[in-house]
């Protein structure tokens, strides 16, 4: 296949993505291991962390009873793109995910910057998960024998510390894991997954006790301002779903397995995250639980009167919030792994170890960048230019659907978003009432985010692309779609 020109953009075919990844065979010298469960478990260990144990507080702060309403609010949101990266994802079974999707619709300068935007996303994530892994280890530590570790090696200068020694740990832990093979790493997060949401069921399970309808009131005594943004700091909550499109070339039957797990998962964590929200609130109020580090621990902690309660539940957070760091690194490596097999990247990303069957070299180099911000940084400043990112990145899979049912109709899809185009453009639409509500700093910021990314597309990116170097071989495929070109 040869690409052409048009208007100077790159469009690279969905027969060419499936291709050169080897995604109808086996990917790109990476191994497929993970069935539907072990792919959902996934999924929630890649959503269910730090949103509900770590940042519920913040979201409540915002938005007071009415947090539940902002849940719904930002998954609605996510169920409307939900069902773009299900069709995306069952029609281009590739570790692209979203940079995937946009190169194959809308051209290799927007693929560039989805995954440039990808990269701050799953990097913030990572992060501030991490940071989020260490405030809960030390309430652990201090519900089982009293002692917690000095601030210094717990928090980062901006928080009265030194270094946060645990985030980096949790990211080594994350790394060796990762670096070890996707069935002992899809395994753990199984097994993690599992335990958290068992956790979760069982903090339902007191904190409803002592529930009380007075506490939800007033309801939405912020208003409709502090319910939007309740769901702009809730949506970094359910950051990680589309993590599930970034295993496309190490899942078995990826066309069936990574819509339904799509699908699965954020069902499954909305309910979830309405009913912790409604029993923490209902139980102690707004007030009790806004702006408290490690609320659901304090909640039960309270519910029961003593630390064992809360104990168990830091042990779920601990366990919890490390399969979330597991299971976004790995995405991340997968990203990077996709932009460089495209030329788009340094060669280093797209190198798999023929033993292990992983990207090593890439994980390492992740682990190193992720652990520095880790260590030093609470990143609350990045928090909510990564979530304008990540709802841009939305923006952009829906209006790839629309794209992409245009330009290649034929294409297999083994799920097709309900009452299209309708639901893609609410899923527009839904995203850019999100993005208003973070403000006009966070869109600057995001703005000179977007030149830079334009900036380093221009000085490396587009001419090292290995499209826009002439023709391209690929073996034989059968999504279905037309061929490669430049459009």
């Amino acid at each position: 296949m040869s690409p052409t020109r048009t208007n100077g953009l790159r469009i690279k075919s969905p027969d060419q993505l499936v291709a050169e990844s080897g995604a109808d065979l086996e990917g790109h010298g990476l191994r497929r291991t993970m069935g539907l469960f072990q792919l959902v478990c996934f999924g929630v260990g890649a959503i269910v962390g730090t949103g509900i144990f770590v940042g519920l507080s913040d979201s409540v702060a915002e938005a007071g009873p009415a947090v539940a309403v902002s849940y719904v609010l930002a998954a609605v949101t996510c169920i409307f793109t939900a069902f773009s990266f299900a069709e995306l994802g069952g029609a281009i079974p590739v570790s692209g995910s979203s940079y995937s999707f946009a190169y194959a619709s809308l051209g290799e300068r927007t693929a560039f910057l989805v995954g440039w935007c990808l990269l701050l996303e799953y990097g913030v994530s990572v992060s501030a998960v991490a940071v989020g892994w260490s405030q809960y280890l030390n309430e652990l530590l201090h519900s089982l024998t009293g002692w917690e570790l000095p601030a210094a090696l717990s928090a980062g200068p901006g928080e009265g510390g030194v270094v946060n020694l645990p985030a980096v740990v949790v990211i080594l832990l994350a790394a060796v894991l990762l670096v070890r093979g996707i069935r002992e790493s899809a395994g753990a997060t199984a097994a993690m997954a599992v335990l958290k949401i068992g956790i979760l069921l069982l903090f339902l399970a007191v904190a409803f006790t002592a529930f009380e309808d007075g506490n939800l009131t007033p309801f939405a005594g912020a208003g409709v301002s502090g319910i939007t943004a309740g769901a702009s700091l809730a949506f970094f909550s359910f950051i990680g779903f589309d993590a599930v499109t970034t295993a496309g070339e190490e899942v078995k039957n990826p066309r069936r397995n990574i819509p339904l797990a799509i699908l699965i998962c954020i069902g499954v964590v909305t309910l979830l995250y309405v009913a912790v929200a409604l029993a923490a609130i209902g139980a102690l109020g707004p007030d009790a639980v806004a702006d408290k580090p490690a609320a659901l621990s304090l909640v039960v902690n309270q519910v029961t009167d003593s630390t064992v309660g809360g104990g168990i539940i830091a042990f779920g957070a601990v366990v919890a919030i490390a399969s979330v760091v597991l299971a976004v690194m790995y995405g991340q490596t997968r990203i990077l792994m996709s932009m460089s097999r495209d030329g788009l990247m340094p060669r280093v990303f797209e190198r798999v170890s023929p033993r292990t069957r992983t990207p090593v070299a890439n994980t390492w180099i992740v682990a190193a960048v992720v652990a520095v911000p880790a260590a030093f940084s609470s990143l609350d400043v990045v928090v909510s230019l990564t979530t304008i990112g990540t709802l841009a990145i939305m923006v952009v899979v829906n209006v790839a659907v629309i794209a992409l049912r245009r330009s290649a109709p034929d294409l297999r899809r083994t799920f097709r978003v309900p009452l299209h185009p309708v639901s893609p453009v609410l899923g527009v639409g839904f995203c850019l009432y999100l993005i208003w509500g973070t403000g006009w700093t966070t869109w600057l910021q995001f703005a000179v985010f977007l030149v830079v990314g334009a900036v380093v597309y221009a000085l490396y990116g587009r001419g090292h692309s290995r499209l826009g170097r002439g023709p391209v071989s690929t073996g034989p495929v059968s999504t279905g779609a037309g061929t490669s070109r430049e459009a």
